[in-house]
């Protein structure tokens, strides 16, 4: 009996001695549209990343993208890749245009496995004779 109590003392300490890792988790992303005229563009980007208590981890990323127009033409992309060490990339591209007057949107995602999640979108619209319009959206999670 007095065996399995000095056991069960050492390992209570050396439970309390040593830090758990905690759990993380990291999700993150970003989409945008444009729209001129008769025509209009959108893309989307999104990913995660998750650490478990034993130290493991997992990623995911996905993007897409639509693009449309009335009588023109339409032109859409979307690409991924694994690039050095722990790390995730997509790049979505969706372009519309009639004559002068396009859309077109643009998404980038970056995913670094256990440490951040970045996203950044670009839109662009323009019908002739007036100003482009543009704007940005970006997103960092860690």
């Amino acid at each position: 009996m007095r065996t399995l109590l000095t056991t069960s003392a050492v390992a209570l300490l050396l439970a309390a001695a040593s830090p758990a890792l905690a759990q993380k988790s990291i999700t993150g992303g970003s989409a945008g549209s444009a729209a001129a005229g008769g025509t209009s563009a959108s893309t989307v980007g999104t990913g995660g990343t998750s650490t478990s208590a034993t130290g493991s981890t997992g990623s995911s990323i996905a993007a897409g993208g639509s693009a449309a127009a009335v009588n023109g033409k339409t032109q859409t992309g979307v690409s991924m890749n694994k690039g050095n060490g722990p790390v995730m990339n997509s790049n979505a591209r969706a372009q519309a245009h009639e004559g002068g007057t396009f859309s077109r949107s643009h998404t980038r995602t970056k995913v670094k496995a256990g440490e951040q999640v970045g996203s950044t979108t670009k839109t662009m619209s323009h019908v002739p004779g007036s100003k482009p319009t543009m704007s940005t959206t970006s997103t960092t999670a860690r």
